[in-house]
Parts: structure tokens; sequence; C-alpha cells
């Protein structure tokens, strides 16, 4: 099946993956967008579990203030930093300080998804574990994975601190 180079941009836009990886995608899709989506997603995320265990000495510390009542400082790093300069790992590290600004969880927890027994409420649940507060459907582990596949490097993370008035 021949592949028009607009659908490869198209897709390379949309995933961010390379040129060859989005054409090679969309021929064993036979030109459907969704699938060969979501075939760039599944083989993102199979590199991203390899890369686990890679040293992860950049990144950066997202701070965040939410009504002039809450603060979160949260560091989030990865390999390199070209990655951490990238808007999809800014972005990440600006949605995990808002969702510990809404959860409070207690700690950052294990991306093997483990949960701790009789966790009722979010905030109980690590922050790993905890549904994503702008898309209920993926958790916080998700969006490490998604971007640590989007990215190309591990992704982890580290730490973080949150701040209440009068608390």
């Amino acid at each position: 099946m021949e592949i028009s180079a607009d659908r490869v941009k198209e897709l390379r836009e949309k995933s961010g993956a390379g040129v060859m990886d989005c054409k090679r995608a969309l021929v064993d899709a036979n030109g459907d967008m969704e699938k060969a989506t979501a075939l760039l997603r599944e083989k993102g995320l199979a590199q991203a579990a390899k890369r686990s265990g890679r040293d992860v000495g950049e990144g950066v510390i997202e701070a965040y203030i939410h009504g002039g009542k809450i603060g979160v400082i949260v560091e989030v790093n990865c390999e390199t930093d070209f990655v951490a300069r990238t808007s999809d790992f800014r972005t990440l590290a600006h949605d995990v300080a808002m969702q510990i600004a809404a959860t409070d969880p207690a700690s950052v927890g294990e991306m093997d998804g483990s949960a701790p027994a009789g966790a009722a409420s979010p905030n109980e649940l690590p922050l790993l574990q905890q549904p994503f507060i702008k898309d209920s459907q993926r958790t916080i582990a998700d969006l490490v994975r998604e971007t640590a596949a989007k990215t190309g490097e591990n992704v982890v993370i580290r730490r973080f601190t949150r701040y209440e008035l009068g608390a």
C-alpha cells in the first residue's frame, strides 16, 4: 500500500514518533490513522519498559500554586537535558504538580500499579496509582509511561512537597 507523505507527516505530528516508524505503522495498519497510532503507542510503551532501569540525572523542578492557598514543588527526572526542555516533558511536570495540589497524596508510589489495601479515596492512593484529574480513564503512571514512550527516555517522578496555608 502506498502511503502519502502528508499522512506520514500527520501521524508524526500527532504521535511524535520518527518518520520511518510512522510510515511503517501506517503500512502495517493499511492506512488507518487510529490503528497506526495504537501500534506506535504499543511500540513506544514496550521500549519505555526496556529503558526503565536507565539513570535519570536530568529533569525539572516544577512549582505550582493553586489559589494562593496550596503550593506544590515536584521533581520529575529524565535522562537528558534535551528531553527535560521539551513541551511534552514540561506538560507532564505541570500536570503532576496540579494532581498533587488537588489530591494531596502521601507518597509517589511504584510504577507496578500495586495499590495499598483498603485505599478508598484518591488521596489515599500513592500518586502514581491515582486517576488523573483531567482524564479519570488514565492514571498518573499511565501519563509517565506515555511521556517516556513519546520522548524515548526513562521518566521518573522522584519526589514532591505540598504546602497548604494553615495546615
